[in-house]
């Protein structure tokens, strides 16, 4: 495998985690980037863009320095940037009902569901009475109105589990109620902007070439590897085959399910899966979380607390593992292991990961178009975090 890119001195091991996932993880297209204190230290790619190969016309194009990726739920990661930084401004109170700023929210009881309950996936809104097709889900005045119309499966407030698709709708219904934009548009003007991002939730039609094509690969897992095995009390696999059950009707909300590849679905702004970022753009969002990154920094040190603030813990109803949450971003725990006790960030079911570490000063980013079957710890990834606390100073 031809490992394309550049690695700073002392940062080898990484480049050696990533080519062991090629070789014994059944790696197909990947890219990873790491900075640190703000300098990147980490920035690689190889393989193919599409996981099985193919680009069409009987070739395999490689993966290349400018190939973005869609990143699923570590789109989150991104969007929950958005409320904090709203936050940050004045502009939006963490603790008032969501219905200050969007009143019709308030129905089937939700009056006094806060805004910091909504973002720490405790508003138990994970599903909906009805599935939408993706055209409404895209529609913002549509998938917004479901959401405020849906009664709660829990006392908001008392339970957390994970909302894997109506966070789009509810992240993105406070957003364009307090602001006036779409998440997309927000995300646009005052992040990937300002940092120089190849990141978009609500890909471009001048950007789709850029591209690469997700596809399921085997799951190859050597002996010895260190892979995190969960084992929850009700297997995550049989509640997914179980058409009643929470996490199955959660993860059905849109329906048919969407194909990544298909150019409706990332053109869609969806804050909660959509996004299309490549690993780079990923670990230098971060890294402004963090502090500046040639002039621009995103958080204040107050937010910058808050983001690793844990507002969620315990076993989460969707998910049926224990995960930890902040406003938003998931934090460093068992179902999810970042870098330590300070990281914050969000992984996109199948593989991609991003995030940040507040007490190494690292900001991570991870793509992949070879879709596992993990939720949250793959072990690619993991190799990788691994590889990176390696090179950290003792």
């Amino acid at each position: 495998m031809d490992v394309q890119g550049t690695v700073a001195a002392g940062w080898e091991p990484v480049r050696d985690a990533f080519l062991r996932n090629f070789e014994g993880r059944g790696e197909r297209g990947a890219a990873v980037a790491v900075h640190h204190d703000g300098v990147p230290v980490v920035d690689l790619w190889a393989g193919t863009r599409d996981a099985h190969g193919e680009d069409g016309s009987g070739g395999a194009a490689p993966w290349t320095a400018s190939t973005a990726q869609v990143v699923r739920s570590a789109t989150k990661g991104v969007s929950a940037a958005v409320p904090l930084l709203l936050h940050q401004r004045g502009l939006l109170d963490l603790d008032a009902p969501v219905a200050t700023y969007w009143p019709e929210f308030k129905a089937e009881g939700k009056d006094r569901v806060t805004v910091r309950q909504l973002l720490a996936h405790r508003a138990g809104l994970p599903v909906l009475d009805r599935t939408l097709t993706l055209a409404e889900a895209a529609d913002l005045p549509t998938a917004t109105a479901a959401v405020a119309a849906q009664a709660p499966v829990w006392e908001p407030g008392t339970a957390h589990g994970y909302h894997p698709h109506t966070f789009s709708w509810l992240l993105g219904g406070l957003v364009h109620r307090v602001t006036g934009r779409t998440a997309g548009r927000w995300v646009a003007d005052e992040i990937a902007g300002p940092l120089g991002l190849d990141l978009w939730i609500g890909l471009p039609e001048g950007e789709t070439h850029r591209v690469g094509r997700l596809g399921r690969v085997e799951e190859i897992e050597p002996a010895g590897s260190g892979a995190l095995k969960l084992r929850p009390k009700r297997s995550v696999t049989a509640a997914y085959e179980d058409p009643s059950s929470l996490t199955r009707r959660a993860f059905d909300v849109i329906d048919p399910r969407p194909d990544e590849n298909d150019p409706a679905y990332r053109a869609a702004e969806l804050p909660g899966s959509s996004g299309v970022a490549t690993a780079r753009a990923l670990s230098r969002f971060y890294a402004a979380t963090l502090g500046p990154v040639d002039g621009v920094r995103l958080f204040a040190p107050a937010t910058l607390t808050l983001a690793r603030t844990e507002e969620s813990a315990g076993i989460d109803r969707t998910l049926l593992v224990g995960t930890r949450f902040g406003l938003g971003h998931m934090l460093h725990g068992p179902a999810s292991p970042l870098l330590g006790p300070t990281s914050f960030g969000h992984p996109g079911r199948g593989g991609s990961l991003g995030f940040a570490d507040a007490e190494s000063g690292i900001a991570f980013g991870y793509v992949t178009n070879g879709m596992r079957r993990t939720v949250t710890a793959d072990p690619r990834a993991q190799a990788l975090i691994r590889a990176v606390r390696d090179c950290l100073p003792a």
